[in-house]
């Protein structure tokens, strides 16, 4: 999943800010063959789980997205009310600010974000998941460039990484083929600043500081490994800030990481601003099962029979039942109580991480 922010309207992150260093992959290098940055790469998705991607070729794409998002942000809110998810588990849409919990206190997002399928940007015009304001169909080949490559530098990561853990070439590339309705999709994000339309203030969250903008999940502020200390990530310009997600981690029996992470506020100066991000999911087709590819692997194998959380995975879930149960316990007008956070949960599920 890599995720990108724009470059305005300020630059500046504050110096003395703790933050978690990640590794540099260079992903022409990767797509060329390079041993070594291979090295990188593996070594990042068995580590923390989180890497910056260069030279990845999106750059150019990114501040026509923003501007789509710009455009679809704008519109009246009772025009993007048409387009929402909803609350039967459905990810492509329109999200309004506060309309999904981030905590098993009940705190509720602060972010307005659109989804826009892979299935329906690269079949457009024709409808595979639903239908988007018009500021989306009018920016629709914008939209698809980002998805197809964006896609591709991913696919090409993946491929890669299954060798090096024993699978057949192609294997992972079989569960994320094109035309299969899948979770994969592009979200714009905006979080409105302070007194502006949008703008949802942060509830308290259990440790009394402010609740997170969305909440800590797997798939901006990282936990690593045996810590309880939350970190930041420092952006980059020009580089990508990517993770491994569940479903690559089930699938490689718990050997690639999908490591916790969340959206706080940003530190000051930046928390006067509005926060734009731009992020693109890969995630594999519904009706493929989600659970380690032991038999495609003997090494995916032994790992995943030595790992607890492996072991715990339910046998007949799909990625379409995995992907539809997450989404929709989040909700807010599901809610029951802290029960419906837990159900909301994928391998992060921990008592540290509710």
């Amino acid at each position: 999943m890599p995720s990108v922010e724009p470059q305005y309207p300020r630059t500046d992150f504050p110096e003395d800010l703790e933050c978690h260093p990640l590794l540099i992959v260079d992903f022409a290098k990767v797509a060329a063959g390079d041993q070594a940055e291979i090295d990188t790469l593996y070594k990042a998705c068995t580590a923390l789980g989180f890497f910056y991607l260069k030279n990845h070729g999106v750059e150019d794409l990114t501040e026509p997205m923003f501007e789509m998002g710009k455009a679809t942000f704008a519109l009246p809110e009772e025009e993007l009310m048409k387009f929402e998810q909803g609350d039967g588990g459905m990810s492509a849409g329109y999200k309004f600010a506060g309309s999904t919990n981030v905590d098993a206190k009940g705190n509720v997002d602060t972010v307005q974000f659109i989804n826009v399928a892979k299935d329906d940007a690269l079949a457009f015009p024709e409808v595979r998941q639903r239908t988007y304001p018009q500021t989306c169909i009018d920016r629709m080949s914008t939209i698809t460039s980002f998805v197809r490559k964006s896609d591709d530098v991913l696919q090409t990561l993946m491929g890669v990484l299954e060798l090096r853990i024993g699978l057949p070439a192609g294997t992972l590339a079989a569960l994320h083929k094109e035309g299969d309705i899948s979770g994969s999709e592009s979200r714009c994000i905006l979080k409105s600043a302070p007194g502006e339309q949008g703008h949802v203030p942060e509830g308290v969250g259990e440790d009394g500081n402010p609740a997170a903008a969305i909440g800590a999940h797997t798939d901006f502020g990282v936990l690593p490994p045996g810590t309880s200390k939350w970190q930041h990530i420092r952006p980059l310009p020009g580089h990508a800030v990517c993770n491994v997600g569940d479903t690559l981690s089930v699938y490689s029996g718990n050997i690639f990481k999908s490591n916790i992470h969340r959206v706080v506020p940003p530190p000051p100066p930046q928390d006067k601003d509005a926060r734009w991000s731009l992020v693109y999911f890969i995630r594999p087709g519904f009706d493929n099962p989600l659970r380690p590819l032991s038999e495609q692997s003997e090494i995916v194998r032994e790992h995943a029979e030595n790992d607890p959380t492996m072991r715990a995975m339910p046998k007949d879930q799909t990625a379409g039942s995995w992907f539809k149960r997450r989404v929709q316990n989040q909700r807010a007008a599901n809610r029951k109580g802290p029960e419906t956070w837990a159900a909301s949960r994928g391998t992060e599920h921990t008592p540290a991480a509710a």
